[in-house]
């Protein structure tokens, strides 16, 4: 947030907009929230012109979100589709949003979400000078197409028991405990077990890719994750890394996990702590 103060500055310079020459105080409330991240750029920029009487606009029903680069380049920000839901959620109708970001934000009904490639572009729309068009979605979520998975359960051969007691866990959504010599295919049948689980259905689709996109995990081809998660963190992983947390919360590989698998192979090589911590998912039946 200390660095936003030059970028904004730059920006509204490069932008052809003058920065207004005397003391400015940008009130970020509530303050016991602490901040973090370049999303409040482009905002923090679009209230600076408003003060300064550069640009008359309404947007009490809009939200703005966009890191800007020095040049006046919005840019990629985290975690668009989370903030998207709650805009729709607090009565917003309104969402400008960095362009390469788009596709996510449109992944939330009842929004009217513009894509955004400057400063100086929101501004020109927002003046009705150069009028920007709402993002239509080209996407359709269909529960019925079974997606794609690296392993697939059914090119398995032998091990018949092991497979019954998977399906079973699989339908009942139990958690599995695999023991048995190395080289068995404990690894191969887990991987594959996510092809045999229920599509995703939209609701759940939207949730995994809530938690993928605050950590700017989401694939580059599609917005939305359609497939079920299927998480093998190694065993030296951190207790944050793997429950979550940190100086800057995250999401860990739990959460990572979320209407999928978490597969740990090598279970006894985990810290105690971060066995300890499995108590509570392992009572709410989460897939594990």
């Amino acid at each position: 947030m200390q660095e936003s103060r030059e970028r904004v500055r730059a920006a509204i310079r490069n932008s052809s907009f003058s920065y207004p020459l005397k003391r400015i105080t940008v009130n970020l409330a509530p303050a016991d929230l602490r901040k973090e991240g370049p999303a409040y750029d482009l905002p923090i920029a679009v209230g600076l012109l408003m003060a300064s009487e550069q640009l008359n606009a309404d947007l009490s029903r809009a939200l703005i979100i966009g890191e800007l680069s020095l040049d006046g380049i919005v840019r990629h920000t985290n975690g668009v589709l989370p903030m998207a839901s709650l805009a729709r959620e607090k009565g917003f109708d309104t969402l400008f949003v960095p362009a390469a970001d788009t596709p996510e934000a449109a992944l939330v009904p009842d929004l009217n979400v513009y894509p955004i490639e400057t400063l100086f572009a929101l501004v020109m729309h927002l003046q009705n000078m150069q009028p920007i068009a709402p993002y239509r979605p080209m996407h359709d979520f269909t529960p019925e197409t079974a997606p794609s998975y690296a392993t697939d359960f059914a090119e398995v051969r032998g091990q018949e028991h092991v497979k019954r007691a998977l399906e079973v866990a699989a339908a009942g959504q139990h958690n599995c405990l695999m023991s048995s010599p190395p080289g068995a295919g404990k690894t191969l049948l887990a991987r594959s077990l996510p092809s045999i689980m229920p599509n995703l259905t939209l609701d759940e689709a939207l949730e995994v890719t809530r938690i993928y996109s605050v950590n700017d995990m989401l694939p580059t081809n599609s917005p939305l994750i359609r497939h079920r998660p299927f998480r093998a963190p190694h065993h030296t992983i951190s207790h944050a890394g793997l429950v979550g947390g940190g100086r800057w919360p995250h999401p860990g590989e739990i959460s990572l996990a979320h209407r999928g698998i978490l597969f740990l192979d090598e279970l006894p090589e985990f810290d105690t702590r971060s066995t300890e911590v499995l108590r509570q998912p392992l009572d709410n039946n989460f897939y594990l």
